[in-house]
């Protein structure tokens, strides 16, 4: 229903049911009471008798008017007057209000209601006076509005509703706010509720008009010659106008939609530019830009930003308004403009951080390199030195340079400087002067390439060599070693054999036995750190082999240091030498407990480790493969940075002068490197140690296993298998005697005479040679007498695996040994291919050397 009577706010407010107004006079009191008191006196003059008729009617008058007004009162004819509903100002602040206001009653009738109300509801006289729902019923447009309305009305709550109007035969129609509350917090005002309705036409027209205007604005900006965008202090950004968005081929909506960062749509470290305004609270900057903006194609275009910051009080960036020009047109019309651009894209993407500076070092202007830089180390936007990016123990260098530069002094040397910031990180600078005739601001062109990742590649080769070259070392010194020991460990069991153990001088020989059995120990845990010892590998499963371990391991941890195995589930076998595996978890174990004087924890964890994951790891020279990881963490002293890289080196050593060889961390590096595994170290002072191996993963393939002997291990195509350790006494036989003739070739002529004398003391014809060149000449005489060659690896003129070539070349069935104070991995790629032989390290026992002959000459051939 559509109300259309005109808005008349003058007309005299009436109010629906109205009682009679009522009013009093302290007159009509004052006269009453002298009436009554003058009757009173008069009464006094007549007799007792006489009076008391007269008083007794006078009673009975004043008791019936006064039972008469209570009466009156409880039905409500009677009401005492309230003052405050006279208040001229209170009735008429509601009487004459702008909004139409009425009140109604828990039944729903109107109850009170303003001129306004009667006005917007089109009713003509008090009497005509209609509740809200009953004036808009019928009315689909306000129809749920108003049982909203209705319904909050019921239930005692607040509620407002704006609604449009349809005016009759075309008209324009009006919007009405419509409120309902309850009247009072009390529960029989609660019953009754005050609705008022607004006529807010006005005010939607105005609305809809800013919003045409912000409309034509938008699509004015949107359609502009020119991009627009802007980014909020997160680097997102919030705007981007069509005209920008279809340079870079994008959609609009993803763009509003907060799909989009700066970075996305910037080529190279142009965004760092942008980001590196120096902020100064309360003031507003525009900068000019020059950089590539980068398309969804992945195509760049050249473009000019004028971008505009405007910094708050506290110096937070607010977001940024930037107008894009595109350049692209000027690089095929200009040539001077053309020239431009392509500088402004060989300084912007330059891999080198270049920046002009004044004599005291602050930047006069930068490229986005080294803005990115800058952003990197941590410096504040505030900071415009260019000694703030270098540490301060190499400040001076740079300082030296760009006084020299300053001066003119050309040819000046670069500088490589640690850089600020809680990583070590390295730069180079370069710096050249500037002609003061150009410009009086700038001193010097400082170009610095960071260089973190060079140093550290070069620090891993040096390592790596000086690795290598000590093993090599170690390796050599183990060969020689090993020479002398057999023949001290030789000559040691001919004195054994001469002399009983009553005789005085058998502890003594005894003696020189166990430390020579020590000594070789030691040259086989050398060995181990070369690589160059032999292993017997097999597939192993690394969470039982732990578990066995763990009796042994809390033995030697002791009681202070608390042990825990943490397995991971369904670990990959592995392929290792069981008991070099075993070394090396005890030495790490031992390590730690010593770590740990005052008591610990030791923790020692398994897993797998997936290509994928692998590849993501921080530890350089571990190619991306599977693998299963072993650490070994203790909550000990932990390892100080200055001697972090120098712990896997042989004899180094943080222990006390006797308390340890600095054998222990080098054997077990050369045992998982020989492996074809890696190992890392994770240490920080006070915070403990966590070593992490690396073993690959073994992928099964079928292959027939071979028994054996324990003293002495056949060998073909190349493959290596482990003897005995030297340490270890060769399991004793009922008979070591044999016969036939061996050709003992050795290039050391003491441990040779040894040798043979200790084979010829079994019974056999030994025929001794120098080298290979000579064993050769011996095969010749002999003519096919020789039944096995024992034979040094390593000799003049002629080399053990060239011996065994010619020799076989003349006779098949020669059957050879080979004794070596190297580890056979190191000459097996030597050897000829298919060949059979055995093999024996030294240095060796002469039960052992005996043992190996027997059990080698009574093979087939």
């Amino acid at each position: 229903m559509t109300a259309e009577t005109d808005h008349d706010l003058t007309r005299e407010p009436v109010a629906a049911h109205e009682p009679s107004p009522r009013s009093g006079s302290i007159a009509l009191v004052l006269l009453v009471a002298a009436g009554l008191v003058a009757v009173a006196v008069g009464l006094m003059t007549l007799g007792r008798a006489q009076a008391q008729p007269y008083i007794l009617g006078i009673l009975a008058v004043l008791a019936m008017v006064g039972l008469f007004n209570l009466f009156a009162f409880a039905a409500g004819i009677i009401r005492f007057a309230d003052r405050s509903l006279d208040d001229p100002v209170v009735g008429r602040i509601a009487d004459h209000g702008f909004d139409g206001l009425a009140v109604t009653d828990p039944r729903g009738h109107v109850v009170y209601s303003n001129a306004a109300y009667l006005t917007l509801t089109g009713a003509a006289g008090p009497q005509d006076v209609r509740p809200v729902e009953r004036v808009f019923i019928g009315n689909p447009d306000v129809s749920e509005a108003v049982f909203r309305l209705l319904k909050a009305a019921r239930e005692g709550k607040r509620q407002q509703e704006e609604v449009r109007i349809s005016g009759h035969d075309g008209s324009q129609g009006r919007w009405l706010r419509m409120r309902v509350r309850p009247l009072g917090t009390g529960k029989r005002e609660a019953k009754y509720a005050v609705w008022s309705i607004a006529d807010i036409t006005r005010d939607r027209e105005r609305q809809e008009d800013v919003f045409q205007e912000l409309q034509h604005a938008i699509e004015y900006l949107d359609h502009a010659p020119c991009g627009f965008f802007s980014v909020n202090p997160a680097g997102e950004l919030a705007y981007v106008n069509a005209t920008l968005a279809n340079w870079l081929d994008y959609d609009l909506a993803e763009i509003g939609s907060g799909g989009l960062k700066l970075a996305d749509i910037v080529s190279g470290d142009g965004a760092s530019l942008l980001s590196s305004i120096v902020a100064v609270p309360g003031e507003v900057k525009t900068e000019v830009f020059d950089i590539d903006l980068r398309m969804r194609t992945g195509k760049t275009m050249p473009v000019r930003l004028y971008h505009k910051l405007a910094f708050g009080a506290d110096g937070a960036p607010g977001p940024s308004r930037t107008l894009v020009i595109s350049r692209a047109r000027d690089e095929r019309s200009d040539p001077d403009r053309a020239a431009e651009v392509r500088f402004m894209r060989f300084f912007d993407h330059t891999p080198m951080a270049i920046a002009t500076v004044d004599r005291g070092g602050n930047v006069v202007r930068a490229n986005a390199r080294y803005a990115k830089l800058a952003q990197g180390l941590g410096l504040d936007s505030a900071s415009k030195s260019i000694f703030r990016a270098i540490n301060s123990r190499d400040r001076h260098l740079v300082i030296t340079a760009i006084n020299q530069a300053a001066e003119g002094k050309a040819d000046i040397a670069p500088v490589e400087v640690a850089l600020e910031g809680t990583k070590e990180r390295w730069g180079q600078f370069f710096v050249t002067p500037v002609d003061a005739a150009e410009n009086d601001a700038e001193a010097a062109i400082v170009h610095m390439l960071e260089t973190t990742e060079r140093r550290a590649l070069e620090n891993q080769i040096n390592q790596s060599q000086k690795m290598e070259t000590v093993g090599q070392l170690a390796g050599g010194i183990a060969h020689d070693f090993n020479n002398v020991l057999s023949a001290i460990m030789m000559a040691n069991d001919f004195l054994l054999n001469a002399h009983k153990p009553t005789d005085p001088s058998f502890q003594d020989i005894m003696q020189i036995k166990q430390n020579a059995t020590r000594a070789a120990t030691l040259v086989r845990q050398l060995l181990a750190f070369s690589r160059r010892q032999t292993l017997r590998p097999q597939v192993l499963d690394l969470g039982d082999a732990l578990s066995d371990l763990t009796m042994l391991l809390r033995r030697l941890i002791g009681e202070k240091v608390k042990l825990d195995l943490i397995h991971g589930r369904d670990l990959w076998p592995v392929k290792v030498d069981v008991s070099q595996f075993e070394q090396v978890i005890v030495n790490l174990a031992v390590n730690a407990r010593d770590a740990m004087p005052d008591g610990g924890k030791l923790i020692i964890r398994t897993a797998n480790v997936a290509t994928e994951d692998a590849g993501k790891l921080a530890y350089k020279g571990m190619p991306a493969a599977d693998y299963v990881r072993i650490e070994v963490a203790d909550t000990g002293t932990g390892i100080p940075a200055d001697i972090r890289d120098k712990i896997f080196e042989p004899f180094f050593s943080t222990k006390e002068v006797g308390k340890g060889t600095g054998l222990g961390l080098s054997t077990v590096y050369g045992i998982v490197k020989q492996t074809g595994g890696f190992i890392y170290v994770d240490s920080e002072p006070g915070q403990g140690t966590s070593f992490h191996i690396f073993l690959p993963r073994h992928h099964a393939e079928p292959e027939v296993q071979v028994e054996q002997p324990a003293a002495v291990v056949s060998t073909a195509n190349g493959a290596a298998k482990e003897a005995v350790p030297a340490t270890a006494e060769a399991k004793p036989r009922t008979d070591l005697t044999g016969q036939g003739t061996i050709l003992l070739v050795e290039d050391e002529e003491g441990l040779r005479a040894l040798n043979a004398r200790g084979l010829r003391s079994r019974g056999y014809t030994v025929v001794e040679a120098e080298n290979g060149v000579e064993a050769m000449e011996m095969l010749e005489e002999q003519s096919g007498a020789i039944d096995l060659v024992v034979s040094d690896v390593v000799m003049p003129e002629m080399d053990g695996p060239t011996l065994l070539k010619a020799m076989r070349e003349k006779n098949p069935d020669i059957k050879f040994i080979f004794v070596s104070g190297y580890a056979e991995d190191a000459f097996e790629k030597s050897l000829p291919e298919g060949q059979q032989f055995d093999f024996l390290p030294k240095p060796f026992t002469l039960s052992q050397l005996v043992a190996a002959v027997k059990e080698t000459m009574t093979k087939q051939g």
